[in-house]
């Protein structure tokens, strides 16, 4: 039931997103005077809906992996009237041709700002650099064979660390820092903790003691386990318009770092390994599919987690939008890259040589989702 609500809340987020990317493409053509013939989401030698508009064929074909926008002169084995000349995509000048090229992944990273800040100012920031409030998992009744200090302090599992000696909103490892520090240089001597419970705030002294952890270091504990939880915090539209232009940029490093282990030679042949062994994946390392995105969305949807929804809609965004921008023929990047080398050599590049390339690539790609289809059908990322 949750991979299918996640199927009915993302299958119509993906289309808008492809339908966005390919209207970027077809209005800077259109800008700068290219002839456009086709505009479609999907791709395959057949149709399921079409319409003509002048010269102009819109609709929808099965395959939906992406879209196309078709401007003439950019196939190299097609022919067009001596009329289209000054309308073709090699006879308008350079920078012109990237514009066209670059505002469809160009689309995606505007896009991705309106969705972040539309869930900051509705829903508060549900990502990975939401807020988050330290919350006491257990209280251990004693520590080191003696009664433990939360116990003699009298915290208890569900109090929330709201500040340690006015260090304000501390994480974990701050937290641990602060005990070790005090308990190291003033031995005895009790820390303030802030904490909220049941909706009071109160202050408590805790007294934390040196111990020795897993690693043989020495660390300073009151004797609980921590949980971080998210908690959103609305936004006013100008706070969530500036966040939302800043999470693209974060988003941005993160996707770059995630699709260079992805790709690596590593990454790639984790993948196909992982059809043939028994390892699980790994929801840090392990890339995803539409299936099992729309599973996650489903979970997320279905407990109403609506910040962490805009959040998952906002990366996917700008990840698809990289994924665009990789430099290899079919991809924008390719283009793009063939532009620049146009610009260095001052001569056109034989598109033609670059079909094989194109077609190599594009077959890796295919095999490459087809398996991560699988892998989300047969060893579901486990989160």
């Amino acid at each position: 039931m949750q991979t299918l609500i996640g199927i009915l809340i993302f299958l119509p987020f993906i289309t808008f997103i492809i339908a966005v990317h390919e209207a970027g493409h077809f209005v800077a053509a259109r800008r700068f005077g290219m002839k456009v013939t086709e505009y479609f989401i999907g791709f395959g030698p057949w149709k399921i809906w079409a319409r003509r508009k002048g010269e102009l064929e819109y609709g929808v074909k099965p395959i939906w992996i992406g879209g196309y926008v078709k401007i003439a002169g950019m196939n190299p084995y097609e022919s067009n009237p001596p009329e289209d000349a000054p309308r073709l995509y090699g006879a308008k000048p350079i920078w012109q041709r990237a514009i066209t090229i670059f505002a469809g992944p160009g689309t995606h990273f505007v896009l991705a700002a309106l969705i972040f800040a539309t869930g900051f100012y509705f829903f508060g920031n549900g990502g990975p650099r939401g807020e988050t409030r330290l919350t006491l998992g257990t209280v251990d009744a004693t520590l080191e064979g003696q009664p433990s200090p939360a116990q003699r302090a009298g915290l208890l599992p569900g109090d929330v660390i709201l500040a340690i000696a006015g260090d304000e909103r501390p994480t974990s490892d701050e937290l641990i820092a602060a005990f070790t520090t005090l308990a190291e240089d003033h031995p005895g001597q009790a820390a303030q903790l802030r904490i909220e419970r049941d909706g009071h705030v109160s202050t408590v002294s805790v007294t934390p003691v040196l111990t020795h952890s897993d690693d043989g270091s020495v660390i300073g504990r009151i004797g609980v386990v921590l949980s971080s939880e998210a908690t959103p915090q609305r936004m006013g539209i100008v706070g969530a318009t500036v966040h939302g232009v800043a999470e693209v940029g974060y988003v941005i490093a993160d996707s770059v770092r995630q699709i260079g282990r992805v790709f690596s030679p590593s990454g790639i042949g984790r993948t196909f390994g992982l059809l043939f062994n028994d390892q699980p994946r790994d929801p840090e390392r392990d890339p995803t599919s539409v299936v099992g995105v729309s599973q996650a969305v489903g979970i997320v949807g279905s407990a109403g987690a609506w910040a962490l929804l805009f959040f998952i809609f906002g990366f996917i965004t700008v990840f698809v939008g990289l994924i665009n921008l990789v430099p290899l023929p079919p991809f924008d990047g390719g283009h793009l890259l063939v532009l620049a080398i146009e610009k260095v050599r001052g001569r056109a590049v034989d598109m033609r040589k670059l079909i094989p390339v194109s077609a190599a690539v594009m077959a890796f790609f295919v095999m490459f989702v087809a398996a991560t289809v699988l892998l989300d059908l047969t060893k579901p990322i486990v989160r």
